[in-house]
């Protein structure tokens, strides 16, 4: 039995989607079932938040739908009782004049953890700020981050630099670290936590979000990290997160954090190595 085997679970995947949100497979059972195999303790689910006014619809549960995916967790949850976690959380996305709708929606379940997201992608973003300058559009983003992280809606961000997978060849990190550095300063005043997604490997643009010199400079400011999968199918939870926990170590952090009922917490990264086993290299 090697050490992995000894160590008990103590990680989450806190990142994953299934067919409410409509470009997503499986059933939480599936995914409960591959984190069970990969050494974590158990996954936290993130469908995308429902949105009024059909708001980038077809890629999000509807407003109606809302109770029965809270119905899907728990049942998910008593179904694995005794094996993996299942736990309630949701992927929102920030979009200015969008924030008495999230405050309202946050307070209709008993949610472990919100993740703030801003998808440069949307149409209604593009429609919104996207003029044809692309360093701009780049550079906006990064300050919407910050935008988000000061409404108090969220307790991390997600894919923090996902807007490089849009124009892939146009990405070049050094034009826009002032605004990623001030975006980040403002971010580490709010106490909010950034993700490490590891499904960036797998886009366009092939490197997880963020990069390491953006995850570098989160490391100075000390702002919390959490690893996570972004996962779609079930085979993919708990994916690269060897990769993902080296990557923290070579940019400074020593600590990798998850959330429990809306409180962070925080683990040393060597004991989430050491309950991993190899299924997530």
């Amino acid at each position: 039995m090697d050490e992995a085997d000894k160590t008990p679970p103590i990680y989450f995947d806190s990142h994953m989607h299934t067919p409410l949100c409509k470009h997503a497979y499986g059933q939480p059972t599936a995914y409960a079932r591959t984190a069970m195999r990969r050494g974590l303790r158990g996954i936290i689910m993130t469908y995308h938040s429902p949105m009024p006014d059909g708001f980038s619809s077809s890629v999000r549960m509807d407003p109606e739908e809302f109770p029965e995916y809270v119905e899907l967790v728990e049942t998910a949850a008593e179904e694995m009782e005794g094996e993996v976690e299942v736990r309630l959380g949701l992927e929102s996305d920030w979009f200015p004049g969008m924030e008495e709708w999230l405050k309202d929606l946050h307070g209709r379940a008993d949610f472990h953890y919100i993740l703030g997201s801003v998808h440069p992608f949307l149409q209604e973003y593009k429609d919104r700020f996207y003029d044809g300058d692309a360093l701009a559009f780049q550079r906006g983003y990064f300050g919407h981050l910050a935008d988000a992280a000061e409404t108090g809606l969220f307790d991390c961000l997600s894919h923090p630099d996902i807007v490089k997978v849009m124009v892939a060849t146009s990405w070049d990190f050094g034009r826009v670290r002032e605004a990623v550095a001030a975006a980040l300063d403002r971010i580490a005043a709010t106490g909010v936590a950034m993700e490490l997604n590891t499904s960036g490997l797998h886009k366009s643009y092939s490197e997880m979000n963020p990069g390491p010199e953006m995850l570098a400079m989160i490391a100075e400011r000390g702002i919390p990290v959490v690893v996570s999968s972004d996962s779609h199918r079930p085979e993919r939870v708990g994916a690269d997160f060897g990769p993902a926990l080296a990557m923290l170590v070579a940019a400074g952090f020593s600590e990798v954090s998850y959330f429990d009922r809306r409180e962070r917490v925080g683990l040393p990264i060597d004991d989430v190595r050491s309950s991993l086993r190899r299924g997530t290299d």
